[in-house]
């Protein structure tokens, strides 16, 4: 569906060709008092019957154009709402009400020239200060500085947002009429620079929004000097990534939230990060990055020939990895800080009992390490086939319920914050157990 607005651009260019001997509405100036007081009398009932869910505070009456061949007359009016923007009212005699928002009725017409039907209201002078509900129900903090109308569907309204002091803006989907009490979405301007999409930003150009890069790059500190920079895209938790290629031959992944930087990844930690890095060949730096890991693994007593690897968010200064081994079916999870820090490496059995949960490794593929530490406590006739993490205790102890595959009800298995098994409890004797076979 194309959202643009048809029925404003049909109702300006009607006006533009009204003949003068109708009572189409001309430029006025000034707003006469029986203008409003008769936009007071008949505004409001037709207002409501746009779906317009706002007192009206004041409206005037804009004129009136008749169709002699079709027998219809249709009214206009503007309204000024108690709350949220004000709107143009277009009603058709016989016929059904539609409404364009102030936002709209007052964007220049396709040709660039000035809208012959924008709102004069007093309480309309500003429809951009009129958009702060609705850009709180969005979830985005932007202070307008121009705002137009984009398009209009059956159901829903269209409008761009610049925002002040910043290079950011927003295509803003609201309902159609625009009520900042029904779903409000906000996508980032970039979004649509490089789609294939009839919705485009126009108050600023794309250049101007991506040297947002060059501002991320300074604020990450890493030395990057920016020689080419895109918008990647926007998580499903709202996260927005930007890609910089540096002059050194560098490149990096940064993710925003909420408008400031939140973390930075080096290209060669990033092909899980929304795709990977497309402006800089990491592949190198990749296949150097997977014999670090390997040596420092091995240092750490678990013997793995890395083959891939995928970041896990952590503090400064500790690099945090799951690996996936050539040598055997398991991986794990490593934690490797400064030169004087030991490496750490979690097998990915074990490792949701620190908190990490591994992707490229099947749950099963570990299950031999949880049985031996059931042999560990004396529980020899159980071969682990499923397992799951209870929760913590306020001892800082870890408890994994796990299944056996006989058949028979399995146990729960106590863990210290080093891994190692403390006790165990079998199923037949507690209510905490989940998994299939044991309840």
């Amino acid at each position: 569906m194309r959202p643009f607005i048809t029925g404003l651009a049909a109702t300006l260019a009607l006006l533009a060709l009204a003949p003068a001997a109708t009572s189409a509405p001309k430029k006025v100036e000034e707003i006469t008092e029986k203008a409003r007081t008769q936009g007071m009398a008949e505004a409001p009932a037709f207002a409501k019957a746009a779906g317009i869910a706002c007192n009206v505070t004041d409206a005037r009456f804009v004129g009136k154009v008749e169709d002699k061949k079709a027998k219809t007359a249709t009214s206009y009016y503007e309204i000024d709402c108690d709350q949220g923007v004000g709107f143009v009212l277009s009603a058709a005699s016989g016929g059904a009400t539609t409404s364009f928002t102030c936002i709209e009725a007052n964007t220049p017409q396709p040709d660039g020239k000035p809208s012959t039907l924008g709102c004069k209201l007093p309480g309309n002078a500003d429809p951009k200060s009129d958009l702060k509900p609705l850009l709180a129900a969005a979830k985005v903090q932007c202070t307008p500085e121009q705002v137009r109308g984009v398009g209009q569907s059956a159901t829903a309204t269209y409008i761009e947002v610049a925002c002040q002091g910043s290079s950011q803006g927003y295509i803003i989907k609201s309902s159609a009429p625009m009520d900042a009490a029904k779903p409000v979405e906000a996508s980032d301007c970039m979004l649509y620079d490089g789609a294939d999409s009839n919705i485009k930003c126009t108050l600023r150009d794309a250049a101007s929004r991506l040297a947002v890069v060059d501002t991320l790059a300074a604020s990450a500190n890493n030395g990057c000097t920016v020689k080419e920079k895109k918008y990647v895209g926007q998580s499903q938790t709202g996260s927005a990534f930007f890609e910089a290629a540096c002059t050194d031959g560098k490149g990096y992944m940064y993710r925003v939230d909420a408008g400031k930087l939140a973390q930075t990844y080096e290209c060669a930690k990033a092909s899980t990060v929304m795709g990977g890095c497309t402006l800089t060949d990491s592949k190198e730096a990749v296949t150097e990055q997977n014999g670090l890991y390997t040596r420092l693994a091995k240092t750490a007593g678990f013997n793995c020939e890395v083959s891939k690897y995928a970041p896990f968010p952590g503090p400064a200064g500790k690099d945090i990895v799951e690996m996936a081994c050539s040598n055997r079916p398991d991986g794990g999870v490593g934690i490797f800080g400064g030169p004087n820090d030991k490496p750490i490496v979690y097998d990915c059995a074990r490792a949701p009992i620190a908190g990490y949960r591994c992707s490229f490794t099947k749950p099963e593929a570990g299950y031999s390490l949880v049985t031996g530490d059931l042999k560990k406590l004396g529980k020899n006739e159980c071969t682990v086939s499923n397992s799951r993490i209870i929760g913590k205790t306020a001892k800082g102890t870890t408890y994994m319920e796990v299944a056996c595959s006989d058949g028979l009800k399995g146990y729960i298995i106590e863990y210290g914050a080093d891994l190692s098994p403390l006790t165990t409890t079998g199923c037949a004797f507690s209510k905490d157990c989940k998994l299939p076979g044991n309840t």
